[in-house]
């Protein structure tokens, strides 16, 4: 069986001939290149890129020959083409919706170790990237903010991405803003639970739940900063405005999907000298005191870890909010209802606004 007419069979499309010859010259020589470049051509076009691809890079690393070469290269070109082409197709399908085209944004999650290697390779081709890029884009701790755009597109790649065990997930912006945040002034009673609240408008009042409504906490620590002269003698004296970071604001949100609200106590804002008392040492009054007030605020940790021993934590929130200041447009978007030391306006509080939001949204998903 000649090679010529397995190539008259491609010329004029007849693959159908082509395999049957082709499948005849492979008994009789079944390591030939030209066999198998043409074995790859028939896997191409029947859309069976893995195959196509993996003869013809198997060709370029031990075949010398300038044509096969030439034709194994341009066979992986068309391939990467035809993928492309169908992404494209694939995205502008998934944005044709009307409700597909609200912004939303794209969230990575950790990758353990030992599936690095092959996340990476992944995660390239179904975002289009070399390897090394992808590898340094996917997380090693926490969540990532990857990428903001059209929900129906974002949508697609978490599928994609999650196929191939690439933990991520998406939400849209308006999901995010119908979260309602009280925050905790302090704790009426534990059984069942009051707290004593401000809502969103500043308003106080109480609000009564039962602790098998709390699905998740979420944890975080938000810089405090103050403004510095920073002096160096080089080239002179020279003065610079810069921040420097004074404490931390540690903050635990306590989410109750059921009512679609956060709780949220802040460990200067609770006012540990009213309601129920959790065993702190101290005189609750002395509310400048930081020692004291960080005793308190660890007797409320433990009180509400009695509460809800069995309900899932978030406390990665530092490594993704060095990611979500990045993001400043989106941050302003989805304002904080964080209040402390007159930095109401930080991006940290915007992120962890964000961060505990998401958490949120994920675990409703």
């Amino acid at each position: 069986m000649s090679l010529d007419q397995i190539a008259a069979a491609f010329d004029r499309k007849d693959y159908k001939s082509a395999a049957r010859l082709l499948k005849a010259f492979l008994q009789e020589s079944p390591d030939h290149p030209w066999g198998q470049l043409y074995k790859a051509r028939l896997y191409e076009v029947s859309n069976s890129f893995e195959g196509a691809t993996a003869l013809y890079q198997h060709l370029l690393k031990t075949v010398t020959h300038p044509k096969i070469m030439f034709q194994a290269r341009q066979g992986l070109q068309r391939i990467a083409d035809q993928i492309e082409t169908q992404r494209q197709q694939a995205i502008e399908q998934a944005k044709s919706a009307p409700e597909n085209t609200e912004p939303g944004l794209l969230v990575l999650e950790a990758i353990a170790p030992e599936a690095r290697i092959q996340a990476a390779k992944d995660f390239a081709r179904i975002l289009n990237l070399d390897v090394y890029t992808a590898r340094l884009q996917l997380p090693n701790r926490g969540w990532k903010v990857y990428r903001l755009g059209a929900i129906g597109e974002l949508d697609f790649y978490t599928q994609q991405l999650r196929a191939a065990n690439i933990p991520a997930f998406c939400a849209t912006e308006a999901s995010l803003k119908q979260i309602a945040v009280f925050e905790v002034a302090y704790f009426l009673d534990y059984a069942p639970a009051i707290v004593v609240c401000h809502n969103e408008q500043g308003q106080l009042g109480s609000l009564t739940f039962d602790w098998t409504e709390v699905s998740q906490r979420v944890e975080g620590q938000l810089p405090i900063f103050e403004r510095v002269i920073d002096s160096s003698m080089r080239q002179g004296v020279t003065r610079q405005r810069k921040e420097k970071t004074q404490d931390y604001v540690q903050i635990c949100d306590l989410h109750l999907p059921g009512r679609r609200c956060i709780l949220r106590l802040c460990d200067w804002r609770y006012r540990f000298e009213q309601g129920i008392e959790f065993g702190a040492m101290g005189d609750a009054t002395i509310e400048l005191d930081q020692s004291i007030n960080r005793l308190h605020w660890n007797s409320l940790l433990n009180f509400l870890t009695e509460q809800t021993s069995e309900r899932a934590i978030w406390s990665d929130f530092t490594p993704f909010g060095e990611t979500a200041i990045e993001f400043p447009l989106l941050l302003n978007r989805l304002p904080a209802q964080i209040h402390s030391y007159g930095q109401d306006e930080s991006l940290w509080h915007a992120a962890f606004q964000l961060y505990s939001n998401l958490a949120f949204t994920r675990d409703s998903q």
